[in-house]
């Protein structure tokens, strides 16, 4: 993964190789969008794919959790915290680069498949663990965790996620075998604690943390990884057992509570429900309401948000990272967009999201376009453009935009016989 070995892979200026190019003149627009958007969409999942195969140790495989954009020149970041989030994404990125020939000139096809290996073996046999469950945060090189660092359960699940589509997509036995490995010795019951929900985590001084996920959010990934495990499951009666708060904003009535946008996105990424219900909702048409919500609230607060600039969710501000959005009102949300608040709403609101995109990369492209794409979150009209980005907003930016092109990761992680066993366990049929 040396920065000078994949300095072909993509670059700001010139991201679509002319391979590509002459591949989607010779193929039928996707997904009902149009060339353009194609053209756009294939740029920025380029330079996504990019940060996943530069800002992660080719050793251990773990992906940063930051980088910087535009001064970037493709080696590793020198900042060590390594995110199990952001390689849950890499996993998935690098699924999808292989599906889609991202790749340097001389790099050998069978890149993408030999650092999934080491990436799943690392995991398995060298990675720190409680019940295989993995700390959220570490050192990219080590896999150590750092000082402050809970066990974490979403983000392992975001990691499971990763590991699951690669046994799906890749037809190698040592990748099925790492990867089952992985899945099966997670002890799910042991993270509820005795509850009826889970815990958010574990500390090793102080044990489980007192937050539990027992509200609607991006954990509906948790607990159908629980319910499908084939060795360690809970009950498929824990489904129920999360609250699902009813959100009233203006014309709109929908699940959801007091969160940035990014929590009707993550589960949406891996588990597609669209065309299906259970006995509670279709969460898919629930988040094209949350999304459509959350434009009109940001354009009724008069900070400068209209139908071309438009989109909050947790990210980096001017002062650090927040967890901002609406509605209603959470967070200091100054008249800042977030790209991949838009982009991870990308199969919800195609039309809306892709202008959004568009827009911004064609007025503000010379300042907040860097080597990985759109920087994680930037205010013109303040003069400010975040240095970095995060691998986990490329990573939900990235997979929804494969999922509204073709569908890629839906269809490749949804064939895994757990993850139907689990929405069947939970009730879903087809709506």
């Amino acid at each position: 993964m040396a920065g000078a070995a994949l300095s072909t892979f993509a670059s700001p200026g010139d991201a679509i190789s002319q391979q590509a190019k002459t591949r989607r003149r010779a193929a039928a627009p996707e997904g009902g969008l149009s060339a353009l958007d194609i053209a756009f969409l294939d740029e920025m999942q380029r330079s996504a794919c990019l940060y996943f195969t530069e800002q992660s140790d080719p050793a251990s495989g773990q992906v940063l959790d930051r980088a910087a954009n535009k001064t970037s020149t493709g080696n590793l970041d020198p900042r060590p915290a390594a995110s199990i989030a952001a390689t849950g994404f890499g996993l998935t990125a690098l699924c999808i680069a292989d599906k889609r020939g991202y790749r340097a000139p001389n790099t050998d096809d069978d890149f993408a498949l030999k650092q999934v290996r080491s990436t799943l073996n690392f995991h398995l046999n060298n990675m720190p663990h409680e019940r295989g469950f993995f700390y959220h945060f570490s050192n990219v090189r080590s896999g150590r965790p750092l000082s402050f660092s809970e066990v974490s359960s979403i983000d392992t699940a975001i990691f499971l996620c990763g590991v699951l589509t690669c046994r799906a997509h890749f037809n190698d036995s040592t990748v099925n075998y790492l990867a089952t490995q992985l899945y099966n010795r997670v002890d799910w019951p042991w993270m509820l604690n005795g509850g009826s929900t889970f815990s958010m985590g574990w500390m090793p001084r102080s044990g489980f943390l007192a937050l539990r996920w027992d509200h609607y959010c991006e954990l509906m990934m948790l607990y159908l990884l629980a319910i499908g495990s084939p060795t360690n499951p809970i009950s498929p009666e824990h489904w129920a057992n999360f609250r699902r708060p009813r959100m009233k904003y203006s014309t709109y009535d929908y699940i959801g509570g007091r969160d940035p946008l990014f929590v009707h996105q993550y589960s949406h990424a891996w588990f597609d429900f669209g065309h299906k219900r259970d006995a509670f909702a279709n969460y898919f048409n629930n988040s094209v309401t949350a999304t459509r919500a959350h434009k009109e609230w940001c354009m009724s607060l008069n900070r400068g948000y209209d139908d071309d600039y438009w989109g909050v969710s947790a990210s980096d501000w001017q002062h650090g990272y927040t967890a901002w959005g609406g509605p209603p009102l959470m967070g200091p949300v100054d008249g800042s967009v977030v790209p991949a608040a838009v982009a991870g709403s990308l199969p919800f609101l195609p039309t809306e999201c892709m202008r959004v995109l568009r827009s911004l990369k064609e007025k503000f492209g010379k300042d907040a376009w860097g080597r990985y794409g759109p920087a994680d979150a930037f205010h013109p009209d303040q003069l400010w453009y975040d240095p970095d980005v995060l691998g986990i907003d490329l990573g939900i930016s990235l997979l929804m935009a494969e999922n509204l092109r073709s569908r890629f990761v839906w269809d490749t992680f949804m064939s895994n016989p757990e993850a139907q066993a689990a929405m069947r366990l939970c009730g879903f049929k087809a709506d």
